[in-house]
Formats: structure tokens, sequence, C-alpha cells
């Protein structure tokens, strides 16, 4: 980062922050996701924000190598006590945050203080990621499903704020409050919801917004989780996005949706291959799939995520695809006859919220391109629930995080993705929180970390 950038942002943030005190803002949020999946914040009044855009907020890089309870390891090239990093404010997702009175929010880049970009950075991964593909002439749309749980007790129990049957309207007795100020609060921040509703556990629910560009998509899965925790937390209730909620619960899910566009075009429709699929959409596929579990380091990486993904509770914990199969790790969503040119996608089922999105985003896109690459072929589809097809038709995914980060660090396209320094980060930190918990009971494992997403 130049003096000319540093003076274009400068200027570009001097004029949003007098718009901003205009609207009533005093405080500005600058988050960052760390490796653990735990959004963290640095703050400035508003009228710091022309600083900050330029110079940016400092912030240690030992956050890089928290664990899920805030105690830290030491990587290869990350974790102690020495070093600064500077948060700046990507201004283009600047938005005024509906729950919460007077407070603007931006998701933070980071760089070091020399203004170059932080090798750990997550958000800098998704976007190399985004270019790797622009550069062959591709573009992905992505969502992320954000499904939480509405708790009404005290203390760190859970007590369900709503009961009834699952995805019933008797939930709403409950939820409908909640839900509709959600809405109410996402319209204001300009997210655009298209679906929302109660899900399969008591107090559970799930709300699915309109696809983006990959990094904005992460953001925004960001933006929406702080926002409903804000809602919930006015009304006096509290939510939680935890992998596990109760050790003989369902669990909350991370669904990531992809499409793949070149030239205008959805290239999971309209082609000659199985379901409507082209020859790119199954290799974008196929790559993902190749490649699913080492992701699971990414996109299920917390030992509680293991306590969710098993099989036959639609969880998708085998390594197989198939057309609108809920258990298939991932699911080809066709969309309806007449709108398929718009609406198919590939829907990610085997990660969850403990996640951070941009790395989710950095490594899906990864292996995607790698397919494209090969040109991959997806094997035959899966039309069944695979736990029910004989022992060793279908490869079930890793069964713990521990075996997930041995199949991270045996496949190099995601690490290589990620960069030497990122890769090793998230690999220290997946083996401290393995030896974190590995005395621990599933129920210890649950009740230690139900309220940290």
């Amino acid at each position: 980062m130049d003096a000319a950038e540093r003076a274009a942002r400068g200027a570009q943030a001097r004029q949003r922050a007098a718009a901003l005190a205009g609207q009533g803002v005093e405080v500005v949020a600058l988050t960052w996701v760390d490796t653990s999946g735990l959004t963290r914040v640095k703050a400035v009044p508003v009228e710091r924000l022309e600083h900050a855009a330029a110079w940016g907020v400092g912030a240690s890089p030992v956050f890089d190598t928290f664990l899920v309870d805030d105690s830290a390891v030491v990587g290869g090239y990350a974790g102690g006590p020495v070093g600064d990093l500077r948060l700046h404010p990507d201004l283009a997702r600047l938005t005024v945050l509906a729950a919460h009175p007077g407070w603007a929010w931006a998701p933070a880049d980071r760089y070091d203080q020399d203004g170059a970009p932080h090798p750990g950075d997550a958000r800098d991964a998704a976007r190399r990621a985004v270019a790797r593909l622009a550069a062959d002439g591709y573009e992905v749309r992505a969502a992320f499903e954000v499904e939480w749980c509405v708790s009404r007790g005290d203390g760190d129990g859970f007590v369900p704020a709503a009961t009834g049957p699952a995805y019933g309207t008797g939930r709403l007795a409950g939820l409908a409050d909640h839900l509709r100020d959600v809405v109410t609060a996402l319209r204001a921040e300009g997210v655009a919801v298209e679906q929302i509703h109660p899900e399969y556990a008591a107090g559970q629910c799930e709300v699915s917004v309109a696809a983006g560009s990959p990094v904005a998509a992460a953001d925004t899965a960001v933006l929406v989780r702080e926002t409903v925790r804000a809602v919930a937390a006015r009304a006096g209730l509290r939510v939680t996005y935890a992998p596990k909620v109760l050790a003989d619960g369902v669990g909350n899910g991370g669904h990531v949706h992809l499409s793949l566009w070149r030239d205008g075009a959805n290239l999971f429709a309209g082609g000659d291959r199985r379901y409507g699929t082209t020859a790119a959409g199954e290799a974008f596929a196929a790559g993902i799939l190749d490649h699913l579990p080492a992701l699971l380091a990414l996109g299920a990486p917390s030992v509680a995520s293991y306590l969710r993904l098993i099989p036959s509770h639609w969880a998708g914990a085998y390594r197989c695809w198939g057309r609108e199969n809920r258990e298939a790790a991932l699911r080809l969503v066709t969309g309806a006859a007449g709108e398929r040119h718009r609406a198919a996608n590939i829907e990610v089922k085997c990660f969850d919220q403990a996640a951070n999105p941009y790395l989710a985003v950095a490594g899906l896109l990864a292996a995607g391109h790698a397919g494209l690459a090969a040109g991959a072929t997806l094997p035959a589809p899966v039309d069944v629930d695979p736990a029910t097809l004989p022992a060793g038709t279908v490869e079930p995914l890793p069964r713990d995080l521990a075996a997930a980060v041995a199949a991270f660090g045996a496949d190099p396209v995601p690490a290589d993705a990620l960069g030497a320094h990122l890769a090793d980060t998230v690999t220290a930190v997946r083996l401290g929180e393995v030896a974190l918990f590995a005395d621990a009971t599933a129920d210890e494992v649950v009740a230690r970390t139900r309220w940290r997403w």
C-alpha cells in the first residue's frame, strides 16, 4: 500500500464518516475472523475512520493462533507476543448496523506495518482464490446458509426458545417476533433475505440470503451472524452457532452454495452432462469432492464439528454427491424447471459455522480450480442415504479433527492455495484444539464450546 492509495482511502473514508455521522453513527466496528472461526473486533469512533482507512488500527498477529477457549499455540510462522498488524476497513462493505444503534461495521483486511498484505489473512486468501479463477475466465457466486439456536435460559445451559414439530408453525409461537426482527434488521443493512424458517432442532432457525461474489458472501455471513446475535440480545435471548448445542442434538450446519459462471452462463445448467451440468461445472464440483477430506480442516474445524458430522443426520458424512441428496456431502441443486439457468448450484453440506468463512471459500475455490485444471469428472451419483449401502461402497469423510488435519497435510491443493504461513497456522491451531479436548467427553466438548460461536 503506497502513499497514493493511503491518501485515496483516507479521502473516501472522510466522506463516508461524514455521512455516517449524519445517520447517528458514533462508532465503527472492524472485524476479522480468526483461525478458530471466532469473529474478533476492534472499533474506532466515527471521526477516526479516516485514519483507520489510511493507516489502519493496530492488532496483534497472535490472534491467528488463538484456540476456541482463547488460549493460544505457537506455529512455525505465527504465535507469541511479538509483532503488530494494521486493520484496514473495506469501505465498500461499510454498513450501518440496524440492531446496534449508533454503530456501523466493516470487515477488515490485515496488513503488516510496511503496507503489505498479512500472509495469515484469510480474507486475502479468499480474494486470491477468486482472482485465480477469474484469470481463467470463471466467476463464482456463493452463499452461506446460517443456522442458529435460540435460548431463553440463564447461565450456560441451553433452554430452547420454542418447541414443537420440526419446521412446524407451532415454533412460531416462540420465534415469530425474533424472526421478523431478524428480517427487518437484515433488510435495513442491505442483505437480501430469500427465506427464513424454524429448523429441525428445538429453538433452531435458518436464514438463506442471496448469492454474491465469494468474498462478499463470506462478509455477509459474518454480518448476518452478528445481526442475529444482536437482535436476540435486545430481546433478552441468547443465540449460538455452535456445531453442537446439545450432545444428542443435530447441531448447526454452515452449508455453502456455489455456482460457476462463464460469459454470463451458469455452468451447472444447460449442459450435456448428468442432470444438465456442463463439463466445466462437473470438473469444478469433482475437484471439490476429490479434496473434501482435506477441506474439512477448514470447513469443519472443531472437535465439536465431528459430533455433528454423523451419518443419517443430513450432515453429509460421506464423500459422495447426488442430485438433491441431503445425505451426500456434495448436493447438486438443479432448481425448478424454467429457472435452472440461474438457480442450479452445488451445496457443500459437511461444513459448519465453526469455520472461518474466508478460509472455507479459499479452500473450496482452490479445489474447484484444481478440478477444472485437471478436467476432473464425478463418480456415479448416490441417490440413497449412503449409510444404507454396503460397507466400502462409499468413502466416509474423516470422523474426527485429527483425521481431517492429516488429510489436509497430505493434500497440497488447499495448503498451496493458502500459502505456507496460513497453512501452517491452520495445522497448528487444529492440532492445538485436538490436544485441548483430548480427554473430554462429548458432553464436556459441547458444554465448553456451546457459546463460543
